[in-house]
């Protein structure tokens, strides 16, 4: 932990997104898997290590942190396990651009959800980054016109949702640990795998995929961006969280051979061009080049 935390913010935060960006490549190399069970075993191995991570943190007093977080951790809990469900749906059931490319709204959404909940003011840069978020979604999803690939796409859309109720919740309560939070997530997302699959008895290579998926991916991943964002300037954040939009199509048409139709690319650069737009607006220039 003491080695991690002297590593830079924003190189965390970029091993963390490159991490997640293997997550379609990931879930579509199951055999013989359900979606229910991919669910179910990620989610077991993510418990694991984030598990392991929180008894290496707080020791003895792993359990003070859990109340700590109180209600607004068990809301938070149960929003990002939507998203972490809604992941494994739209990665079965449409292409990984598609769903990288969407996650990337959380951003368009996260200005929405602050003018509705919090009063904050939308300007007129954010206001133009949503219409053209919203014209790069309406390319990407129009072009799905098979019934299964229009919901994968549709139910996508929980996850920027989710993430975005997640910071609102964050932002409300500063004081809520987002790891305890995780594990409240990852073990509810395993119980709707359970509970969803007909039997969790897979094969020992599915299992192993579930391993790579959820105690390396999901798990390193969100461990790496939780403590690069501690000291990493949001707007950063954001910005290098791009890398997980772009690598994931990438690592799709390299290893198993996806191919986006070129108006989901497309559709997808429009989404990144409003979501850099969005991010830009709120760094502060003078203060930036003070340092």
């Amino acid at each position: 932990m003491n080695i991690i935390s002297k590593v830079p913010g924003p190189i965390l935060v970029f091993l963390g997104a490159c991490t997640l960006s293997f997550g379609g490549i990931l879930v579509k190399s199951f055999e013989g898997a359900t979606l229910w069970q991919i669910l179910f075993w990620r989610q077991f191995f993510f418990i694991i290590v984030v598990t392991l991570f929180l008894l290496f943190s707080y020791k003895k007093k792993i359990f003070r942190a859990f109340y700590k977080s109180g209600f607004p951790g068990i809301l938070g809990g149960i929003v990002l396990a939507a998203g972490f469900c809604s992941y494994v749906f739209a990665m079965y059931n449409t292409t990984v651009a598609n769903t990288n490319f969407i996650i990337q709204t959380q951003t368009i959404f996260l200005a929405i959800f602050g003018y509705v909940f919090l009063k904050e003011k939308i300007s007129k840069i954010t206001l133009l980054s949503i219409i053209i978020a919203f014209i790069g979604i309406i390319l990407m999803v129009g072009s799905s016109l098979s019934p299964g690939q229009l919901s994968g796409n549709l139910i996508a859309f929980i996850m920027p949702i989710s993430f975005a109720f997640l910071i609102l919740i964050v932002r409300k309560y500063p004081e809520v640990d987002m790891v305890p939070l995780q594990l409240i997530a990852g073990s509810i997302a395993m119980i709707v795998g359970f509970f969803m699959s007909s039997k969790i008895d897979i094969s020992s290579y599915d299992i192993f995929l579930g391993f790579l998926a959820g105690f390396i991916q999901l798990g390193f991943g969100f461990i790496l961006i939780t403590i690069g964002a501690r000291s990493t300037p949001a707007a950063f954040v954001g910005i290098i969280m791009l890398t997980e939009a772009v690598l994931g199509p990438l690592w799709a048409w390299f290893f198993i051979n996806e191919n986006p139709p070129f108006i989901v690319l497309i559709g997808g650069s429009v989404v990144i061009i409003a979501v850099l737009l969005q991010f830009l607006s709120s760094i502060d220039l003078k203060k930036f080049y003070s340092k």
